[in-house]
């Protein structure tokens, strides 16, 4: 027996009153909101290829560095500035505070001219250059990669094909196996003929991978969120908070087409980390060699990589000291959530500072 809905007269005046003086108090905050920035923590560009940035980020006074560097390898499909992306939710900072003396790349946004790169150009041109770059600044021998996403697939390529350069490894969310049941965006990529698309288009548009990526949630991510927005519509700062994600969910690069090419045959269709058979440049890339220290983090309520894409990597690599740490949250939760403030930075610089 279905309950009578008790919807009053005046009830239902005082919360229309109450959205329309949201929305009045929300679009003069919107019209004085500043320039979204992109990224909050002081650094500076200390390399630059081509349309490659490479940063290093100031050290906070009164912590002690890290003598090994720690260099962050995002996606390229999405912009790196996910990882500081605001004061209070910033995974660059956590990892400062911890002491890691942090470098990233900002990979830039490829154009018509870089069609032609291809994964080997990517690893062992642009992030071995940066690599060789921080190597010879500290005058070590190796450093410490954290990759995170589709970059974790990437650093354990490279470290697969240049060990001696890579002391620890940390990967965040990062794919190994893309063929699991509960991969959504893989089943979607194993129907696709990427030859047709790649010759046709030449870069991919990042505005066609942004939709498949927020049509894996549709509706929480394309509607629902701008209905909740109305309740932080009254307050500047979670406006503010609320555009630097909107801001950062459609700031897609292209994605270079031989690079695209390669990655969405070898990793998604063939499952070439877990079934062997990627080659990049003169490289035949197996998880076997990788054997450096291994902290691998996952998210629990991950729609993009399910926890057991991640899991995977489990005793496929010859390391003797490999971790793992679950997260309970998602893709983005990983982040920017609270608790992954408290939880998953200092878990990380813990491991790192206790292995340098």
């Amino acid at each position: 027996m279905m309950l009578p809905i008790d919807i009053r007269p005046d009830k239902l005046s005082e919360e229309m009153l109450d959205y329309s003086r949201k929305l009045g108090k929300g679009m003069e905050n919107l019209l004085n909101a500043d320039k979204i920035d992109t990224g909050v923590s002081p650094r500076d560009a200390v390399y630059k290829e081509d349309k490659l940035v490479l940063y290093r980020y100031q050290a906070p006074e009164g912590v002690k560095r890290n003598p090994v560097p720690l260099l962050v390898v995002y996606a390229l499909v999405n912009r790196p500035y996910m990882t500081d992306i605001q004061e209070d939710r910033s995974t660059i900072k956590g990892l400062l505070a911890t002491g890691q003396d942090v470098y990233l790349i900002d990979w830039g946004y490829p154009d018509h001219a870089d069609r032609a790169l291809t994964i080997d150009d990517y690893l062992n041109n642009y992030l071995d250059n940066c690599v060789d770059y921080i190597r010879e600044t500290h005058g070590l021998d190796a450093i410490n990669i954290l990759g995170i996403c589709q970059g974790g697939a990437f650093s354990l390529c490279y470290t697969s094909m240049h060990q001696e350069k890579v002391k620890n490894l940390v990967v965040m969310v990062t794919p190994v196996d893309f063929k699991t049941p509960d991969n959504l965006l893989s089943a979607w990529v194993q129907n696709i003929d990427v030859d047709l698309a790649v010759d046709t288009m030449g870069n991919i548009p990042g505005e066609i991978l942004n939709w498949s990526f927020l049509s894996l949630k549709p509706f929480s991510l394309t509607g629902q969120k701008y209905v909740n927005m109305v309740d932080v519509l009254d307050d500047p700062e979670k406006i503010k908070n609320f555009l630097r994600m909107e801001k950062w969910i459609f700031d897609s690069p292209d994605q270079a087409g031989e690079t695209f090419r390669q990655f969405a045959k070898d990793f998604f269709q063939k499952n070439g980390l877990i079934n062997g058979g990627i080659r990049i440049g003169q490289h035949d890339i197996s998880l076997a060699d990788v054997a450096c220290p291994i902290l691998n983090i996952y998210a629990l309520q991950d729609h993009l990589v399910p926890p057991n894409s991640s899991r995977a990597l489990a005793g496929r690599t010859s390391s003797k000291d490999y971790t793992e740490l679950a997260f309970p949250g998602g893709h983005i939760g990983i982040y920017v959530s609270g608790k992954a403030q408290k939880e998953v930075t200092p878990a990380i610089g813990k491991w790192l500072n206790e292995r340098s």
